[in-house]
């Protein structure tokens, strides 16, 4: 088995915002926040961090950032994909250069690469660093869905350690565990499927909800690995209202309000992205779970 990056709930953290840059004051809060609450790793600069839309410089800051602030209480994985193969080789670079612990490198999007080119691509980028590498598949967003058979050719790459799957496909990750075996540790990607996923052998779940719900989300994570299964469906499922409402809207448009209503930051994203045409929902859904 390849080494494990973290056990239970990763939290996939927003990127604060000023009107002219990052708010590190409000970012810095949030991550300690995050791990005196239980989480047991910081992912920065992911799909809920709007990587999308940070230059160059602000990306390696905020990623410089997080591992200064952390200051190893929990793994960094630092989020470093990108459809341009040359950029996200050089942004992979920097991270491991930085101290990040691992990388979160999405599948090249808009580009619709083969298979062959998947793996081509994530051998790359594993070639050039020496960091263990999250293969995150969103097929949602990227338009490219990795197939278990490529999964289990990226497997045997000593650099390429977990995959973050969000494409709700339970069967196709059973076969994806089948092939891959103990080379390839398994992070749900979804908050609404981490039970399944555990009940398959993945090892935790890197979260959204986890920004406004950090302790229920390692909690479902907790009960699940001491056997006790019942009570962490139970609590998988009582925070379905929650998920529901932060996934209402495009992420992290929701949680970015929801973190807001915690007292970090000011709810700020960053266009195309707009702010949140929903907010009675998230606040009902927040106060229901007992957050406000």
């Amino acid at each position: 088995m390849k080494k494990v990056l973290f056990k239970g709930s990763g939290v996939a953290v927003v990127t604060p915002f000023t009107d002219g840059g990052i708010d590190f004051e409000t970012y810095g809060r949030l991550i300690d926040f995050q791990i005196e609450s239980g989480t047991q790793a910081i992912i920065s600069c992911g799909t809920t961090g709007e990587s999308a839309t940070l230059s160059e410089s602000e990306h390696k800051s905020v990623i410089s950032f997080a591992v200064e602030r952390v200051n190893k209480r929990v793994p960094v994985i630092a989020g470093t994909g990108s459809n341009n193969t040359a950029h996200a080789l050089e942004m992979s670079k920097f991270a491991q250069s930085a101290g990040a612990d691992g990388l979160l490198v999405v599948t090249p999007y808009y580009n619709k690469t083969t298979q062959n080119g998947v793996v081509a691509h994530f051998h790359a980028i594993a070639d050039s660093v020496n960091l263990p590498i999250m293969v995150y598949n969103v097929p949602a967003r990227t338009g490219l869905d990795v197939l278990p058979a490529t999964y289990a050719k990226l497997a045997k790459h000593e650099n390429i350690n977990c995959i973050k799957e969000a494409n709700s496909n339970i069967g196709g990750l059973a076969k994806t565990i089948s092939l891959a075996g103990d080379a390839l540790n398994v992070y749900c990607g979804n908050d609404d499927e981490i039970v399944p996923f555990l009940s398959l052998g993945a090892l935790g779940v890197v979260s959204v909800m986890a920004n406004v719900a950090p302790r229920q989300v390692q909690d479902v994570c907790r009960l699940f690995f001491e056997g006790k299964i019942k009570e962490s469906a139970e609590l998988q499922i009582s925070l379905i209202e929650l998920c529901n409402a932060l996934f209402c809207e495009t992420n992290p448009t929701p949680v970015k309000y929801g973190v807001k209503l915690l007292g970090y930051g000011n709810g700020k994203v960053r266009l195309p992205l707009i702010e949140m045409e929903d907010k009675n929902r998230l606040e009902t859904a927040m106060k229901k779970a007992g957050i406000i």
